[in-house]
């Protein structure tokens, strides 16, 4: 499978931090998090971020200083992050370099897609996954099982991304409520019914699997 992008996030409130990090991680994004700007430079360099999801209110240099700093030693996109919504900071912001801005408090869900629509249009995820005979390309819209076209609803495809994004690895329902839906707290029989759907188009050999009491996980084998 093609290398998930990867997003470092910079946020010194340590609960929206690890918040945003689950969230990244769940949709299949490769993640490192720090609290505040301390070393960036370095991290731009080893980690070498595709996106970097960045406060403005942080201690020491702010987010308008690590910024400019992000703009100097990386081609990463930015996404702005912050409690305040005045229209001087958000032109303060995208006037500097970002590529997107979102303000305190907002939905995880709304996050994950704005990152989503800045790696697409800088061009940084992978449009082609491959598991087995099955094959998803996002930029054309399509899904192969081998030679056999497969239709999907959106919510089947976004679900059926998800689990390519984490091959592998068993998903809860209630993990794929919040990363598929947007919900954190909804009826888990919805899950249910997107994965029988879902299991009868791809067919045979089985690729999307049941665990039982766990999840679902998407994987070649038994």
């Amino acid at each position: 499978m093609t290398e998930r992008a990867r997003v470092l996030v910079v946020e010194d409130a340590e609960a929206i931090r690890a918040a945003v990090l689950t969230a990244l991680d769940d949709a299949g994004f490769h993640v490192a998090g720090r609290p505040d700007g301390t070393g960036l430079e370095r991290e731009l360099t080893t980690f070498r971020p595709d996106l970097v999801v960045l406060d403005i209110m942080l201690p020491g240099r702010d987010g308008f200083t690590l910024l400019e700093v992000v703009r100097r030693n990386s081609a990463a996109g930015v996404l702005l992050l912050t409690a305040r919504d005045g229209i001087d900071d958000r032109l303060r912001g995208l006037h500097g370099g970002a590529d997107d801005y979102l303000v305190k408090p907002f939905a995880l869900a709304e996050l994950v897609a704005r990152v989503t629509a800045v790696l697409r249009r800088l061009g940084r995820t992978p449009s082609t996954i491959q598991i087995g005979d099955l094959v998803l390309d996002s930029t054309a819209g399509t899904v192969l099982r081998g030679d056999r076209p497969i239709e999907l609803t959106a919510t089947e495809r976004r679900l059926l991304e998800h689990l390519a994004a984490h091959r592998d690895r068993v998903l809860s329902k209630a993990q794929l409520l919040t990363s598929v839906w947007g919900y954190e707290d909804f009826d888990p029989n919805l899950v249910e019914v997107h994965i029988s759907a879902l299991r009868r188009k791809l067919g045979e050999p089985r690729l999307l699997h049941t665990v039982r009491g766990v999840g679902y996980v998407l994987r070649t084998g038994p």
